[in-house]
């Protein structure tokens, strides 16, 4: 099936494409909100400024495909496999990215406000700097990944792989705007992790592993620093004042 096909049954109604083989496919600019592509293959597709509002991929291949400025926002991607895709500026607010396979995936500029990526795996994935207010990252993949000058505040990485990931500068703090709160890390693999000069305000970091990360410049105030254990890596640089450190509930120095 060919765009012109596709474009024309899409026009008369049809809204099922599940299964379809589309591979290296041109979909540039359409309105296809609500299309069932579950359990396609759409490798290496060009599908950039499209309308996928509300659009089910869950269980497909997107793998190397272009997807920059799509609107993806409430679609269901969950368990599909997009490899090395390209997501920059996209729409993925509110959309359901389950356990989604994104090594190597470019998110940069995209909107995750509240999209669900828990479990997902964003090995290398570029993620600079996304809107992730209250996204759900919980038990993710990051290893390696780009997250600096992210603006984080608000999502949750309990239990998250961030080993080695960069994090400059990025923002996880709070950010005292209604409805707001800090981001969650509790539990989460911060090994190596670059989080020079980032904002980590009343952040949650209770038993994280931060040993050998990098926190020269890194702001903690009021951070919950409890069960983190001795974590190489903290410098005159850091702020800590009135953080909680090795579970002791002691006011850090300034």
């Amino acid at each position: 099936m060919d765009r012109k096909e596709l474009q024309i049954r899409y026009n008369a109604g049809k809204r099922d494409f599940a299964g379809l083989k589309l591979l290296e496919s041109e979909l540039l600019q359409l309105r296809l909100n609500n299309i069932n592509f579950s359990r396609s293959d759409l490798r290496q597709s060009r599908l950039g400024r499209t309308h996928f509002c509300q659009a089910n991929f869950e269980h497909s291949d997107l793998s190397e495909s272009i997807l920059w400025g799509s609107d993806l926002s409430e679609a269901r991607m969950s368990h599909a496999r997009l490899r090395e895709v390209d997501l920059s500026g996209a729409n993925l607010r509110q959309a359901q990215l389950v356990e989604v396979n994104l090594l190597k995936a470019s998110l940069c500029g995209a909107n995750l406000q509240r999209a669900d990526l828990s479990g997902a795996c964003l090995i290398e994935a570029d993620l600079r700097p996304t809107a992730d207010s209250r996204t759900n990252l919980i038990q993710a993949n990051l290893q390696q990944a780009d997250l600096s000058y992210g603006r984080l505040s608000g999502a949750n990485l309990q239990g998250a792989n961030l080993a080695r990931a960069i994090l400059r500068r990025a923002n996880l703090g709070v950010d005292y705007r209604p409805g707001t709160w800090p981001t969650d890390l509790r539990g989460a693999n911060l090994q190596g992790a670059d989080l020079s000069y980032a904002d980590l305000t009343g952040v949650n970091l209770e038993d994280a592993n931060l040993q050998g990360a990098d926190l020269t410049g890194t702001l903690l105030d009021q951070a919950n620093l409890k069960k983190c254990g001795d974590a190489p890596g903290l410098s005159p640089a850091t702020r800590l004042r009135t953080s909680r450190f090795k579970g002791e509930g002691m006011m850090a120095p300034n």
